[in-house]
C-alpha cells in the first residue's frame, strides 16, 4: 500500500454501489476502510430500477475490483422494444453477441450483494445514519443517530445528493430541473399483467406520446418496473399522493393523466404493488470546491455531482470517481492525501460537469411533445 494511508482510517459514509465500490479498492491495496450506511439491514430493499454500467466507465472500475465477471454472471442484456400508446409494438432491437456486455441491467441489491460479499468482514456499519461532521484534532468526528460516533482520519462522502455535509466542499444547492417521475413495482408479472408482461418479450420497453415517457423492464430480480416520466405537474405533490397506501389513488392519477393511452398500460398501473415519485434534480458543477478544508474530505458519486437520469450517467459517472480516487490514493503518484484529493476533483468536474449537460439536454428533449422513441432508435440504427 501508498504510504498515504498508512495508518490512516477512511471512513465512507454511503453503501450504495459508488461507497462499496470504493471500499473495495481501497481494501485491495491494504487500506482501513469502514463504510457507514444509514439502511438498518444489507437487506433493505434498495428502492429505484435496474442500473447499466458501460463499457467504457462503470465496468472499469468493476474491473479494477475484479468484479466485472461476476456482474456479467449476474446482470441480464436485454434488448429493447418501442411501443405506441396503444400498445403496438414500432420497433423491437435484439441484443447481439458482439455488444452483450456492454451494458447490461442489474437489480440494485443484486449489485449490493456483490459489492458487500468482496469487502473484508464488519467493513459495513449498519443504521448509522451521520447528523453531523466536525473536524477535531487532527481527525473527523462523526456523529450517527441513536448516540453512536466514530473518528476518522480521511472522509469520503458518497451517500447521494441528499448529503448533509457537503457544506464542507461546496455552497452549490440542488436544484430541481422541473421533470417528475413515477416509478411503480409490479411482483410476479407474468401473473399479475401477463397481456403486458408477454407485450416486454424479456426486453425494456419504451412509449413516448405528448411529453409523456414510459419506460419498463420486466425482469427486475422478479418484479416489473416501469417509470413515468413528465413534467413537473400542475397538482401539488401532496394532491398527487405517491405513498404505498394510496395505491388507487395514484393508479387513477395515472389513468387521468394518460386517459388516451391505451387499456393495456391502464391495466398495468392498477396492478401496481408500490409507487413512488420524485422530482428530478440537479446539483450545479460549476463553482469550484473550497480550497479550505480542515481535513481531508471529499464527495464522490451523486454527492458530487447529481444529475437528472436522462444520459444512463450517474452511476458509471460516480463509478470513475471511485476508480480515479483511489488511483491517486494508492499509486504513489501524489504526495499527500490533499493533493489525491485535489487532482481527483480536477479530473471529475470536466467529465461530471460533461455528462451532467448531456442528461439536461436529453431531459428536454424529452420532455418535448413531439419527442419519440421510436425516431430516436431510427437515427441512432
Amino acid at each position: 500500500m501508498n504510504k498515504l494511508l498508512n495508518d490512516k482510517k477512511t471512513a465512507i459514509i454511503g453503501a450504495g454501489p459508488v461507497g462499496l465500490t470504493m471500499a473495495r479498492l481501497l481494501q485491495q491495496a491494504g487500506a482501513e476502510v469502514t463504510v457507514y450506511e444509514r439502511d438498518k439491514t444489507p437487506e433493505a430493499r434498495i428502492w429505484g430500477g435496474t442500473l447499466d454500467l458501460h463499457k467504457d466507465s462503470g465496468q472499469q472500475a468493476l474491473k479494477k475490483a475484479g468484479l466485472l465477471e461476476k456482474y456479467y454472471e449476474e446482470s441480464i442484456p436485454m434488448g429493447i422494444v418501442i411501443a405506441d400508446k396503444e400498445g403496438n409494438i414500432l420497433k423491437s432491437v435484439e441484443i447481439k453477441p458482439e455488444n452483450r456486455w456492454d451494458n447490461p441491467e442489474i437489480n440494485r441489491n443484486v449489485l449490493r450483494k456483490i459489492l458487500l460479499e468482496s469487502l473484508e468482514k464488519n467493513t459495513v456499519h449498519w443504521d448509522r445514519k451521520l447528523t453531523g461532521l466536525q473536524a477535531g484534532h487532527k481527525k473527523w468526528n462523526l456523529k450517527f443517530e441513536n448516540g453512536y460516533s466514530e473518528t476518522a482520519d480521511f472522509v469520503i462522502v458518497a451517500n447521494g445528493g441528499q448529503s448533509k455535509v457537503r457544506k464542507y466542499m461546496t455552497d452549490s444547492l440542488i436544484e430541481e430541473t422541473g421533470t417528475f417521475i413515477l416509478q411503480g413495482d409490479i411482483h410476479q408479472p407474468e401473473i399479475s399483467c401477463p397481456e403486458f408482461f408477454r407485450l416486454c418479450g424479456g426486453k425494456r420497453l419504451m412509449t413516448s406520446h405528448n411529453g409523456n415517457l414510459f419506460i419498463a423492464n420486466p425482469m427486475n430480480n422478479g418484479s416489473l418496473t416501469y417509470g413515468i416520466i413528465f413534467k413537473n405537474p400542475e397538482e401539488s405533490r401532496e394532491d398527487i399522493k405517491i405513498k404505498e397506501s394510496n395505491l388507487e389513488e395514484t393508479a387513477a392519477f395515472l389513468s387521468a393523466r394518460l386517459h388516451d393511452w391505451g387499456r393495456i398500460y391502464h391495466q398495468l398501473f392498477h396492478a401496481t404493488t408500490f409507487f413512488a415519485g420524485l422530482p428530478t434534480r440537479k446539483i450545479p458543477i460549476n463553482a469550484p470546491w473550497k480550497d479550505s478544508r480542515p481535513l481531508p474530505i471529499t464527495l464522490i458519486g451523486d454527492a458530487a455531482h447529481l444529475m437528472p437520469p436522462f444520459a444512463g450517467q450517474g452511476v458509471n459517472i460516480g463509478l470513475i470517481d471511485a476508480l480515479n480516487l483511489s488511483e491517486n490514493l494508492i499509486n504513489g503518484s501524489c504526495k499527500t492525501i490533499e493533493d489525491a484529493v485535489y487532482d481527483y476533483e480536477k479530473k471529475m468536474f470536466i467529465y461530471a460537469k460533461k455528462a451532467q449537460s448531456e442528461s439536461g439536454k436529453n431531459e428536454m428533449e424529452m420532455r418535448n411533445p413531439d419527442f419519440s422513441f421510436a425516431a430516436l432508435m431510427y437515427h441512432s440504427s
